[in-house]
């Protein structure tokens, strides 16, 4: 029986593959250096676990930053190496699996042997941007490139309340192209949603919740969660995408971003897809999380920064965060545990006497550091 609540959790299809066993210390350089120019920077981030709770079976799945992240305006993020050390470990492996969600895996069968990992991402990153007030250059994609992202899954359904509130957002706004249906649920989002603090971590995702629990409250994972169930039930191809601030804002929000001790900066940023524009970076969470968090009491829409992060969000992204993967309704390879996550973008271990909380960097004991680094 599992012990520890994890996170809300789902059905889910089961992992793809696998890549080969690696030796519990190695480096494996996935892309050329990037140079400190064109507004890249680079940053080393690193994961230190500590399976306190020692048992004869311990493993530990860690998400890895996507080796490439692109849009129509170019690469916006590469992998540039992963080094990682876990002494005694019985298997350590890089795995590959929904949605190309790409996680470390490693397994420990020694209680009395320390149960240890350190992992260190280098990764480059640069501000990015679509300009949806240019003429469209970008190709079109398929239908069936872009079915995958209008699919419902268990907590993105599509029929339903979120069906009907999606049909309500159009048909209010007048919207009749993809970008005005985005932008309709955008600015209702903004407008009618809060940022609930009182949330664990990014919250659940559970955006059929998030209708029905009177508040319209919750995290990134549930904010923007509704944005892209509410997207796809309007026809609009989006999806999640799931990582972790890296740095302070260079914009001045405070509230947007995070350095140095990053352990619980998880955040996910949200996408739609344009034809002629390609792939356009939103994040209707953040205008909230301003609103929030920015000031002391909060502040209000009208406000000049509020402003700012709401015009900015609807089609950037700055560059203090990476991306780990967009994959939905995770089932961990290995695990003894059958059901899945509603996504990845945390540490998560278990032990023999089950999950542990991935929600609880302090009683699970993983530190995460972010470093710039000049190249």
């Amino acid at each position: 029986m599992q012990r520890r609540h994890f996170l809300s959790l789902s059905a889910a299809a089961p992992l793809l593959g696998a890549g080969a066993a690696l030796p519990a210390l190695a480096s494996a350089r996935t892309a050329p250096a990037t140079p400190a120019a064109d507004g890249w920077r680079s940053y080393d981030i690193t994961t230190q676990v500590d399976l306190a709770e020692r048992t004869g079976l311990g493993r530990v799945w860690v998400p890895l930053p996507a080796q490439q992240l692109a849009g129509t305006e170019g690469v916006y993020q590469r992998l540039v190496d992963t080094r990682f050390d876990a002494p005694g470990a019985k298997q350590a492996r890089i795995v590959e699996g929904t949605g190309g969600a790409r996680m470390l895996m490693v397994e420990w069968a020694d209680a009395d042997a320390p149960q240890q990992l350190t992992l260190v991402n280098r990764v480059a990153l640069r501000d990015r941007a679509t300009d949806l007030g240019a003429a469209p250059r970008a190709g079109s994609a398929t239908p069936e490139q872009l079915r995958a992202w209008l699919r419902p899954t268990g907590f993105k359904p599509t029929d339903g309340i979120v069906g009907e509130t999606a049909r309500k957002i159009v048909a209010d706004a007048g919207a009749r192209t993809d970008i005005e249906k985005a932008k309709a649920v955008y600015d209702w989002i903004v407008a009618n949603c809060h940022r609930e603090g009182s949330v664990r971590g990014c919250g659940t995702g559970d955006v059929k919740y998030v209708l029905t629990s009177g508040n319209l409250g919750g995290k990134c994972a549930d904010l923007n969660g509704l944005f892209v169930a509410l997207s796809r039930a309007s026809g609009v191809p989006a999806r999640d995408v799931y990582g972790v601030r890296v740095d302070d804002s260079a914009r001045g929000y405070k509230s947007m971003g995070k350095s140095g001790d990053i352990s619980r900066a998880q955040h996910c940023r949200a996408e739609f897809y344009a034809q002629g524009y390609g792939w356009v970076p939103v994040d209707p969470a953040d205008v909230r999380k301003v609103m929030l968090e920015e000031e002391k009491g909060g502040l209000a829409a009208t406000d000049a920064r509020v402003r700012a992060a709401n015009a900015m969000l609807f089609g950037a992204w700055e560059s203090n965060w990476l991306g780990y993967n967009t994959a939905e309704d995770v089932r961990l390879p290995g695990s003894r545990q059958g059901s899945p996550i509603a996504f990845l973008m945390y540490p998560n271990g278990e032990t023999a006497k089950g999950r542990l909380d991935s929600l609880d960097p302090a009683s699970f004991k993983y530190v995460i550091q972010s470093k710039r680094v000049s190249a």
